[in-house]
């Protein structure tokens, strides 16, 4: 009995590049031609390209702290963006949120303006290209509409891409939702309700003056100051080290470094405060931790058999959140 041939690529679609290979249903002939289905042909390539985790997806951003900080820490804030072409005609503002109602990824409002989500679900493993993807289809979209979820070409831009890197990053800290439209004060019914049930969730939190990627917190039992810092882990870690053992890794009366955790790529210690310190209470106490920071950031000196196990219990106590 003959054997059966596989179907053979027609030669039209051996003029196909691979970036030209259009994106189909995983169980569809793949359109290169090859005869076989996309996901074990094409798609194979674009799954594993989506799911590769980028550890820093915010580096080379101005500002990459605060990114990392309204994504994983800040219930409600907003932040401007500027685009490196220009905004569109038609689009008076791009904005940054924490989140938006119902979760959406991006929402065009009736004015025009954008509105950027930041805590939401990605469908892959670069957060910056998904939110650049997100933001490419909410300037075109209909006045009026949410922007739903989607999944970026591999090779698509990010938002390194299309944000203009010499602006300014300057995030509005908010106590709570209003600024997901334009007349708050004026909600009625399952609008109000809904506003009012997110605003009741929000932590208060406010942004340390000065300290990028620092932000205090209100906790039921004790306050918090979390600071995502920029500085390299190793030399970061070393620092907080030398100051632990010398009795200097504190932010006053009452106060404690209490270890610290990674996202997206960077180091985030975090102190536990007295309930009645605030925001204000904290900043100039910050404000001279990060000058002894600085000092202990620029010794290169071995690390002291103290220091040493200073470093180790900080280590131990470190967790990753992305």
């Amino acid at each position: 009995m003959a054997k059966k041939r596989r179907p053979q690529p027609q030669a039209a679609a051996s003029q196909i590049k691979d970036g030209e290979v259009p994106v189909v249903g995983a169980r569809e002939p793949c359109p290169c031609g090859s005869g076989r289905r996309y996901k074990a042909c094409h798609g194979r390539q674009a799954a594993h390209a989506a799911t590769e985790l980028v550890q820093r997806p915010f580096e080379g951003l101005p500002g990459e702290p605060d990114w990392v900080a309204l994504r994983e820490l800040v219930p409600a804030a907003t932040a401007e963006l500027t685009l490196k072409a220009g905004l569109p005609e038609g689009v008076p503002s791009v904005t940054l949120a924490t989140v938006l109602p119902m979760a959406w990824p991006a929402l065009r409002r009736d004015n025009g303006a954008v509105m950027l989500g930041l805590q939401n679900d990605t469908a892959s493993g670069d957060l910056s290209r998904d939110l650049a993807d997100t933001l490419q289809r909410a300037l075109v979209a209909e006045p009026g509409t949410p922007v739903a979820a989607g999944r970026p070409a591999p090779d698509g831009p990010r938002l390194q891409d299309l944000l203009d890197p010499d602006a300014a990053f300057e995030p509005a800290v908010h106590t709570g939702f209003e600024f997901w439209m334009e007349n708050a004060e004026n909600a009625t019914g399952e609008v109000a309700a809904s506003l009012e049930r997110a605003n009741a969730a929000a932590i208060p939190t406010a942004r340390i003056p000065g300290l990028e990627g620092a932000y205090w917190c209100e906790a039921p039992e004790k306050n918090h100051l979390r600071w995502v810092t920029g500085y390299p882990e190793e030399r970061l870690l070393d620092a907080l080290a030398r100051l632990h053992a010398a009795g200097a890794s504190s932010l006053g009366e009452g106060t404690r470094l209490v270890g610290s955790f990674r996202a997206h790529g960077l180091v985030v210690p975090v102190w536990d405060l007295p309930s009645s310190m605030s925001a204000e209470d904290v900043a100039k106490p910050a404000e001279a931790f990060a000058e002894r920071l600085a000092e202990a950031l620029a010794t290169d000196a071995p690390l002291t058999p103290e220091e040493r196990r200073a470093r180790g219990g900080l280590t131990n106590r470190q967790v990753t959140l992305s």
